[in-house]
């Protein structure tokens, strides 16, 4: 791998910005002053210094965010904040984008990465990664419409796929589902006459929302959590 290719994938210098640190002697290989950046490395063998900061070489970054209200799941958008706003530059040269959507005003746990092939393995329908919310309606909930939305319901020539729901009150729990179609919940609520007042995902497959997270807040997973999450998880 060439040393510029390595800056910039770890979101640490554009190729530009590369060599003309190099030529000023910011950058060091095993120990020695490069000049040019085109130098071929093992990323996973050889030391390099930038700027006096050693680089570990990571080929793909997973990234847990606590989405606040407001902003909307995407790289870019003319008119809105995006999730990827609330990250400083260096994550953002790292090409990362959203596992998945949340709505504007949905809250809570959103996975961002540059790692595609997997990004997508999790988001097919084939595979039914569950994703659980925390949810308020407007009406009370009955039992028969909880049947109803468990065991599939018509959102509008669509019928979705069976689900768990876990009331703690009369008009709020917890809802499992392994799809995600357009505003898919908000759609089933509207299916039996009510309204989502409030709806915030916790988990995504095998991980939790991590609690110590204020809304905007984001951490990278760890290796533990990368293995669950790629291991693949079944509702």
């Amino acid at each position: 791998m060439r040393i510029d290719k390595l800056l910039s994938e770890m979101g640490k210098a554009t190729r530009k910005e590369s060599a003309r640190l190099a030529r000023l002697g910011k950058i060091l290989v095993n120990g020695a002053v490069i000049k040019k950046c085109d130098m071929h490395i093992d990323p996973e063998k050889d030391t390099v210094i930038f700027c006096g900061e050693r680089i570990v070489y990571k080929r793909f970054t997973y990234i847990m965010m606590n989405k606040p209200e407001g902003y909307v799941s995407a790289t870019e958008d003319g008119r809105e904040m995006t999730v990827l706003d609330l990250l400083p530059e260096e994550e953002r040269r790292k090409e990362l984008f959203p596992c998945g959507r949340l709505d504007k005003n949905t809250l809570g746990l959103m996975i961002l990465t540059n790692d595609g092939e997997n990004a997508h393995r999790l988001l097919s329908p084939k595979n039914h990664v569950s994703k659980t919310y925390r949810f308020k309606s407007k009406l009370p909930i009955s039992e028969g419409e909880k049947q109803r939305l468990e065991l599939g319901i018509d959102i509008g020539g669509y019928i979705t796929k069976p689900c768990k729901i876990k009331l703690d009150g009369e008009a709020s729990g917890e809802i499992t589902i392994t799809e995600g179609k357009y505003h898919q919940i908000k759609r089933m609520l509207e299916a039996v006459g009510n309204k989502i007042t409030y709806l915030e995902r916790i988990t995504f497959g095998p991980l939790s929302l991590d609690t110590s997270l204020e809304r905007g807040e984001w951490r990278y997973l760890s290796e533990n959590e990368e293995k669950k999450l790629l291991e693949g998880e079944n509702i």
